[in-house]
């Protein structure tokens, strides 16, 4: 059930995952804040995604536990790391029941757009402006009120007045510079292949649910099926060359993907030759930012803390992102407050979001050892490990006030 609905006017700029999860966990609340989207319809670019322990557990708070156990694929072994010229598994991590009982959540991976959906559905259709795009933004010259100033397709601008603004704009926020000091995107000298497979295409091994990554020179290959099992993402890190196009959209070539995996084993060739095309983008990341808020301005997700996708965690962060948020404004009834209460938030969520930036980078060199003494010893390291038990400062995470890690439900 609702909270009694608070006056006060909250805009967030941007509708994808981190953005709608900020609108419902504030609804929760009793505040009912407007998502503006500058896209025409919600079509969240990207495949597949894992959806860890610590985003089910928000994800169920928000009543969609069931809806997620429809559209998504729970995995039963995580992290399946295979030899890129033979296959050999070099180490599986069980998850499933020990999952369950170490972080009260399974681990499940799906389909963006599947999870863009269920949270859509999940939102009143008056709280979602579509063709939206956001030009300006101005604060209040006592600092307290936000006039945001929206773009449309047809030529029509439209003025919004609000108590505050979320910018929950990605990578390439607007936001984010009234906020924080300008700093490029770090381009990270990789790119990602992602290809969307039939499972009735793939083959056999690709359909457990499970996500496999296979390590070899220079790259790697990772594929899990989602959607119900209907589809395989695939995704395929290599060196970048010259390609530093970062759009999520751009299209690649089957024909390069495939070049970049000879002499592989010929499973990875065969779900290869099973795609009918893909898309190619620059992998790229921000350094943390020196800050997220400035008077009743603050950021969520991309926006503040955009990362490599080597920890899985960039749409669980901005899931716990929208639920700190939610924790922080909780019973703010006077605008003037709103400042300090979006300090807080930033207080809660800078420092982790941070930390799981800075540790997604540079995985990549251990994933992409060539041949030889380094890799041997990296295999026998990957033999020996839990990484399960290792993640607990990921999994385990809840959104206490102070701050505090444990696992709940």
């Amino acid at each position: 059930m609702d909270s009694p609905r608070s006056a006060l006017r909250i805009a967030i700029v941007g509708g994808g995952i981190g953005g709608l999860a900020a609108a419902l966990f504030l609804r929760r609340v009793g505040i009912v804040a407007t998502v503006y989207e500058q896209a025409g319809a919600l079509r969240e670019v990207g495949a597949g995604l894992v959806v860890p322990p610590n985003m089910v557990r928000p994800l169920r708070r928000l009543g969609l536990g069931d809806a997620l156990e429809r559209i998504a694929v729970r995995l039963e072994a995580a992290w399946e790391f295979r030899r890129w010229q033979d296959g050999r598994v070099l180490f599986v991590q069980p998850m499933g029941e020990a999952c369950e009982q170490l972080y009260g959540a399974a681990c499940y991976v799906a389909h963006r757009a599947d999870l863009l959906q269920l949270l859509q559905q999940a939102l009143p259709p008056e709280q979602l402006r579509l063709d939206h795009r956001c030009s300006a933004v101005r604060v209040g010259s006592n600092g307290r009120g936000v006039e945001l100033t929206f773009a449309r397709r047809d030529g029509a601008s439209v003025a919004v007045q609000a108590d505050a603004a979320i910018g929950a704009d990605g990578i390439h926020s607007l936001l984010r510079e009234l906020i924080a000091p300008a700093a490029d995107a770090r381009f990270s000298g990789l790119c990602a292949f992602r290809c969307l497979v039939p499972a009735s295409q793939a083959p056999e091994m690709a359909l457990r649910p499970v996500q496999s990554l296979w390590l070899g020179p220079g790259r790697h290959f990772v594929h899990y099926p989602i959607s119900g099992g209907r589809l395989v993402n695939v995704v395929a890190i290599v060196p970048a060359g010259a390609w530093q196009r970062e759009s999520w959209s751009a299209t690649g070539e089957i024909a390069d993907l495939r070049a970049e995996f000879v002499g592989w084993d010929a499973r990875v060739l065969q779900l290869i030759d099973s795609a009918t095309d893909t898309k190619r983008w620059a992998m790229v990341d921000r350094s943390p930012l020196e800050r997220w808020t400035a008077g009743p301005l603050t950021l969520l997700g991309d926006a503040a803390h955009a990362m490599l996708p080597f920890f899985a965690q960039g749409a669980a962060q901005a899931i716990e992102d929208a639920e700190a948020l939610a924790h922080c404004l909780q019973g703010v009834a006077d605008p003037a407050a709103l400042p300090a209460a979006l300090q807080r938030y930033e207080s809660l969520r800078r420092p982790r979001a941070s930390q799981v930036q800075l540790m997604s980078r540079g995985r990549e060199l251990r994933n992409h050892l060539a041949d030889g003494p380094e890799q041997q010893q990296r295999d026998a390291e990957l033999a020996r490990g839990d990484p399960l038990r290792q993640s607990a400062w990921l999994y385990g995470h809840e959104r206490a006030t102070d701050g505090a890690d444990g696992p709940g439900r």
